[in-house]
This record gives C-alpha cells, structure tokens and sequence, in this order.
C-alpha cells in the first residue's frame, strides 16, 4: 500500500513539474509524440511587440505599442528576458516596471554591482 502511494505522489510530483517547465521542455519533444498530445502543442513563445503588449509587457516607461504604431520591424523583446520578468510579475505580484528593476538588480548584482550602480568590488576605482 505504502508503494502505491509513493508511486502517485512520485507521478504528481512529475507532472507538477513538467507543467512548470514546459516552456523549455515542449520544443525538445520529437513531432511525433507531440501529435500524439495535443497540449504540447499550444506552447507559441511570444515573439512579436503585439503579442508582448497583450501578455501586459508594456506601461508608460516602456512602451512597446509606440514600437507597435511605429511599425518597428524587429521581432520583439528577447525572449529569455520576456520570460523572466513574466515569472517575476507571476512569483512577486508586481507591475511590469517593477519586474524589469527585480530583474535588472539581479543582473547587476550577479556582476558584482550595487543597485546604485557602483561596483563592489573593495578595489575598484571609483574617482580620481
């Protein structure tokens, strides 16, 4: 008995986390087993200004629907950097510009730089 319940929890535990990383699982997935179930299939990373609008990647300070009128020819926002500041907004219940100044601190501070943007590095040269 203690083996069957070990054995759902081990399936629910994996299915818990092939839907957190599906976006990064989905595209590795041969064709024929993603025919096989659909749901694989609705992934569509968002690639272009208006699909990033509409996720709500857009304010006052960062206005992607001026790219938008503007008829910019780029695809959009990097992707990787999209998704992290959505799993930001998600994890922290913050707007979109809040998001973009989490994940910019963590930018600066996996450099070694202080949200002021001084280094903290002890020898770094700061004036002369």
């Amino acid at each position: 008995m203690l083996f069957y319940i070990s054995l759902l929890a081990f399936v629910a535990l994996l299915v818990l986390i092939l839907h957190r990383y599906r976006s990064s699982i989905a595209p590795l997935i041969p064709h024929r087993i993603r025919s096989i179930f659909p749901q694989f299939n609705h992934y569509v990373p968002l690639s272009t200004f208006a699909d990033q609008a509409s996720a709500g990647m857009s304010s006052s300070n960062f206005d992607i629907e001026a790219n938008i009128r503007d008829e910019d020819s780029r695809t959009g926002l990097d992707e990787r950097g999209t998704q992290e500041v959505m799993e930001i907004m998600r994890r922290e219940r913050v707007n979109f510009d809040q998001a973009r100044l989490i994940r910019q601190n963590r930018i600066l501070a996996s450099n070694g730089i202080d949200p002021s943007g001084m280094p903290l590095d002890s020898k770094a040269v700061t004036h002369l």
